[in-house]
């Protein structure tokens, strides 16, 4: 009996150990597969009011759990058990080595650190920050009160809130840049970005549009904007354009009194020679015109223009003075200041003949210059003994033997000169045919 017992208690205490160490293995390679797991997050952007997709990934994992947290610490995920009531929040993938959840319609109160967790031995986080971009709202104008009048000053200013981060403002006048001044203010999780641009308004800031642009990471280069087009009153400014530059009898004249003004001077009022019109028959009023159907000589004088708002009166005189009729067959004054010469041609034609004449004189100055020195030069050689200027040519060439001779051709040469035709007597008294009679008598 006692054997039994000894026997039953030996075979006890070998499965003891037997367990003991399985178990013993068991821990030692979940602790050495732990040591490989580890979660790995990204941190999200998105804008408000879109979509953002949280993602948790483990290389390897041995069956260990994933979890997701928000900001607050509340677990939104465990596994794929919802464990937070929010219906914005919703699973996207589940399973060992990976837990994705989604949360909609983000508002600026969902950005912060989310946690990720791994229920290893110990438990191992990773964390993502989720940024929530908060969309400018579309901009207004304000201060602005119409109609601005002439050297007042103004100041336009551009609002725009609910921006994450801070929006940028540009303005423009027309298509050009302006610079404004900025301000920045918190509101809760946003801001509210105001911009201003002061300027002292004239007439020619009437009509003028400036915009302000709302610039910001959120809206994707697609800027808001909004436009405010300035109505500037000022006062009227007037001038009186003429129909003819040499008004003649019997002629149609019309006299146009141009005049600009916010608000837009209606009507104007012509006078003569500070009176009334003479003659309302040939004196016709049309709006902003005066015409006179047929001129005379009594209708000399000096014309007035008067054109007025309620900011002021201006005016403008035209002294009219009629021509005499032109008689058949002469040309229309008018006609010649209409056409006028053609200034450029007549300036080219005068530019060639001046080169012209200016390369002549040259040419014909250098002929002369060379032949002259020839002649006074032989016929310096021998005028010292000769009688006269034929007999010094004659002897400059020192040839005395045929010095008759040669005096008798060149008399019958200046013979046949007396019979040239009339025509040619000018080139006869030429350098070049003295010359030439040098040569065939030497």
């Amino acid at each position: 009996m006692m054997m039994l017992q000894r026997h039953l208690l030996l075979v006890l205490y070998s499965i003891c150990g037997t367990v003991i160490k399985v178990s013993e293995a068991a821990t030692k390679n979940k602790a050495k597969g732990s040591q490989g797991q580890f979660p790995i997050t990204q941190n999200v952007t998105v804008v408000e009011g879109s979509t953002a997709n949280m993602t948790c990934r483990v290389d390897y994992n041995d069956n260990t759990s994933l979890q997701w947290s928000n900001p607050a610490q509340q677990t939104l995920f465990f596994g794929d058990k919802k464990a937070l009531r929010d219906n914005r929040i919703e699973l996207v993938r589940a399973s060992w080595k990976e837990l994705t959840i989604s949360i909609s319609e983000v508002t600026l109160s969902d950005e912060g650190q989310y946690t990720c967790s791994l229920f290893t031995m110990p438990v191992k986080t990773s964390k993502a920050f989720l940024t929530v971009l908060g969309v400018p709202e579309k901009p207004e104008i304000i201060g602005f009160s119409r109609p601005a009048v002439e050297g007042e000053d103004v100041t336009l200013t551009c609002i725009t809130t609910g921006s994450k981060p801070a929006a940028d403002i540009r303005w423009f006048r027309n298509d050009k840049e302006v610079q404004g001044v900025k301000e920045v203010n918190a509101t809760g999780r946003s801001f509210t970005v105001r911009s201003a641009v002061h300027l002292r308004v004239d007439r020619k800031d009437d009509g003028a549009a400036y915009t302000c642009s709302v610039e910001h990471v959120a809206l994707n280069s697609t800027p808001h904007q909004v436009t405010e087009v300035l109505e500037v009153h000022y006062a009227p400014k007037v001038e009186i354009v003429h129909s003819l530059i040499v008004p003649q009898e019997g002629q149609y004249f019309k006299l146009e009194c141009v005049s600009k003004g916010n608000p837009l001077p209606e009507p104007v009022v012509w006078t003569k020679d500070g009176g009334e019109l003479p003659d309302v028959e040939r004196m016709i009023v049309e709006g902003r015109e005066l015409i006179i159907t047929t001129l005379n000589k009594t209708d000399n004088g000096t014309y007035r223009c008067e054109a007025s708002n309620h900011l002021g009166t201006n005016s403008d005189e035209y002294v009219l003075f009629v021509y005499a009729k032109d008689l058949p067959g002469t040309t229309d004054p008018n006609a010649l200041t209409q056409q006028g010469p053609d200034h450029a041609l007549i300036g080219g034609v005068v530019a060639v003949v001046v080169f012209i004449t200016l390369c002549f004189i040259i040419v014909l100055g250098r002929y002369l210059a060379r032949h002259k020195g020839t002649y006074l030069t032989n016929e310096a050689k021998g005028a010292e003994d000769a009688p006269d200027a034929d007999t010094a040519i004659i002897n400059a060439e020192g040839n005395h033997a045929h010095a008759e001779e040669k005096k008798e051709y060149y008399q019958g040469a200046a013979r046949n000169v007396v019979h040239l035709k009339s025509e040619n007597l000018g080139f006869a008294n030429n350098y070049a045919l003295r010359e030439e009679y040098v040569r065939c008598i030497m």
